[in-house]
């Protein structure tokens, strides 16, 4: 993956040496052990939706694009779509996948099982999907990586150019994560803390888009049209990424509701009335018709 900066190469920036094909061939790996590990589901008679796989191998083939691929528009443009991609899209795409559950399932009652099942329940676990701690590491990287002079610093370097890519895809994925808690997870937020955390996030990031449209990086050169393809780009795919987490917590909500609902209308309905005593008088019982009379 390449950082922009003031006069980049062809690709987009500066080169990162081997981590590009690194991540590249990293991410298709794991969507190639993802589809051989639901493939081991589905024979044992399992059901797992097919969508996730294609979800899964979705974002997995969009970082490793991402990585490699050539990136179209000036330095700034082409960073900004990379950063959509690795920091919100991929994310996305592979929490709705469900990774966590489909591990627990495939691998066999053992100690590599309940290894997992302690470290995903973890305390320190917990507190980083906690939502609002998940969306500052978030945000408040993006905002340190573009409003200081980190942006420029780690151009000609490819280990903090590494980092710093590595940084927006696991925080990227943690608050996703964090705000859908669609695998297993020791504690549940409610709906209103996820949705006023992704409130609060998508109001961050619009803010950090529109002050990249007024002033570049410190360090950094762009011409006027690249600045702002690349801040609208980073405002309108932010808000789309966030309607789709949105369109996932409104799901949630309607599935939550419509259950206690159901569970509602069933404990308030009366009880069926006792049966009436019986008359065996002709072919009628009182309550039910006799097979027969005697």
């Amino acid at each position: 993956m390449t950082t922009a900066h003031a006069h980049p190469g062809p690709g987009g920036g500066g080169g990162g040496g081997l981590a590009e094909p690194v991540v590249a061939a990293a991410a298709l790996l794991a969507a190639a052990a993802y589809l051989l590990a639901a493939a081991r589901l589905r024979r044992r008679g399992d059901a797992w939706p097919w969508l996730r796989d294609v979800s899964f191998a979705a974002g997995c083939a969009a970082l490793a694009w991402a990585a490699v691929g050539a990136v179209p528009g000036g330095p700034f443009t082409a960073h900004m779509i990379q950063h959509v991609i690795v920091g919100m899209t991929a994310p996305l795409l592979l929490v709705l996948a469900r990774p966590l559950t489909l591990v627990l399932r495939a691998l066999p009652p053992g100690p590599v099982r309940r290894g997992l099942l302690v470290v995903a329940h973890a305390r320190p676990v917990r507190r980083l999907v906690f939502p609002p701690v998940a969306a500052l590491l978030d945000l408040g990287g993006l905002w340190l990586l573009y409003r200081s002079g980190l942006f420029a610093a780690t151009h000609d370097r490819p280990l903090p150019h590494a980092a710093v890519h590595a940084h927006v895809l696991i925080a990227g994925v943690l608050f996703t994560f964090a705000v859908c808690q669609l695998d297993p997870v020791r504690r549940r937020w409610g709906l209103a803390v996820r949705a006023s955390t992704l409130l609060a996030a998508g109001a961050a990031h619009a803010v950090l888009a529109k002050s990249l449209y007024a002033a570049p990086p410190p360090g950094t050169a762009f011409t006027a049209s690249d600045l702002h393809t690349g801040a609208q780009l980073m405002y309108y795919g932010g808000d789309l990424i966030e309607l789709a987490l949105a369109v996932v917590l409104a799901l949630q909500w309607y599935t939550t509701t419509g259950r206690a609902h159901a569970r509602r209308t069933t404990t308030s309905a009366p009880p069926p009335p006792p049966p009436g005593p019986v008359c065996r008088c002709g072919r009628w019982y009182w309550g039910w018709r006799s097979p027969r009379t005697r």
